[in-house]
């Protein structure tokens, strides 16, 4: 199918991060980005054409401390349906190209500022980065063991989940609203902000009680049929097996359906002992051996993986998830899109 936001046109302003990614996944999906950079400026994350964040990006050099510089790029602004810029609040004032600086020129403009603790509040203008943000707004909190310090997948939660994806959708809401009323907006995408409100599924399963706030004690974190297991060759692997006919049959699987240790999957006081047992039963065989015995069932099972591992994986090779590039590894866009029929 065509992409469907083909004809879509974005200006991003050179930034690190949730930015680049923001407008990576506009490309992905049609819209034509344009990236202004710093003259001399290197690419982030390696040249033109090899790196996915500016890939497929139109890229222009201009200096934005030369006022004639800054006099162009609002005369382009009249082309654009929505700017990404990732400075600190009140840079790009600074610099003349603030959203009223810019509504002069395109009234209709989406205006998408994206950073980590939003545009107002006591720490808007300190520095920060993906691992704070997520720890102030709550985020964090659960990705523990209670005898752990916490520990966040780099740059995932709060840069691209609470970040660019919230400015993404945000940009997109907006200018559809432009395109019917006449006038852009400007839209305050802050990753303490997206973080936090991810946090809503979990919050109403603590309002049901079916969460505590203590590490370790929960549905998602303290059981022995809901974690992480370490193997006999070091790999790991991961169940999941929240619900009763997912859990027997992962007690079928483990030879314990006649035990009756295991019976009553959701008493809680039983979980630390059983899941002792768990990770000596667990190093009993390898990673491999434990795919042979539980991958493709409905016990929800899944092996760890570094990159390189699933890239080779036959179910996302199936569905093409990774490509190389230059002998590096890359992902497709995603979500995909299919003719109704």
């Amino acid at each position: 199918m065509n992409r469907p936001l083909s004809g879509l046109k974005i200006v991003e302003i050179e930034g690190i991060g949730p930015g680049p990614f923001c407008g990576m996944l506009l490309s992905d999906l049609g819209a034509q980005v344009t990236l202004i950079k710093r003259p001399g400026g290197a690419i982030p994350f390696g040249e033109k054409g090899d790196d996915p964040m500016t890939a497929d990006k139109t890229v222009i050099e201009l200096n934005l401390k030369d006022p004639e510089a800054v006099q162009k790029l609002k005369s382009m602004m009249k082309k654009f349906d929505a700017l990404i810029e990732g400075m600190r609040p009140s840079v790009m004032e600074k610099l003349g190209l603030g959203p009223k600086d810019v509504a002069e020129y395109n009234p209709k403009l989406v205006y998408g500022r994206l950073t980590g603790w939003g545009q107002d509040g006591p720490l808007a203008h300190a520095a920060g980065h993906d691992i704070n943000y997520i720890a102030l707004s709550g985020a964090l909190w659960y990705t523990g063991q209670p005898d752990q310090a916490p520990l966040p997948p780099p740059t995932l939660i709060g840069d691209i989940a609470g970040g660019a994806l919230y400015m993404a959708i945000g940009l997109l809401s907006a200018v559809m609203k432009a395109r019917e009323t006449g006038e852009g907006c400007v839209v305050d995408a802050a990753m303490v902000d997206g973080s936090a409100h991810m946090m809503n599924l979990l919050l109403a399963a603590a309002s049901n009680n079916i969460i505590q706030e203590k590490r370790g004690q929960s549905l998602l974190d303290g059981p022995h049929w809901y974690g992480t297991y370490k193997c006999q060759d070091g790999h790991y692997v991961t169940i999941g097996s929240l619900e009763p006919q997912f859990y027997a049959l992962l007690l079928q699987k483990l030879g314990l359906a006649d035990d009756p240790d295991y019976a009553a999957q959701y008493d809680g006081r039983k979980w630390p002992e059983l899941k002792e047992k768990f990770k000596t039963l667990f190093k009993s065989k390898t990673r491999e051996q434990w795919r042979d015995v539980l991958e493709g069932t409905d016990v929800c099972f899944a092996p760890v993986l570094a990159p390189s591992e699933a890239a080779e994986h036959p179910h996302l090779k199936a569905r093409g998830i990774y490509t190389k590039k230059n002998g590096n590894l890359r992902t497709a866009p995603a979500p995909r899109f299919m003719p109704l029929k």
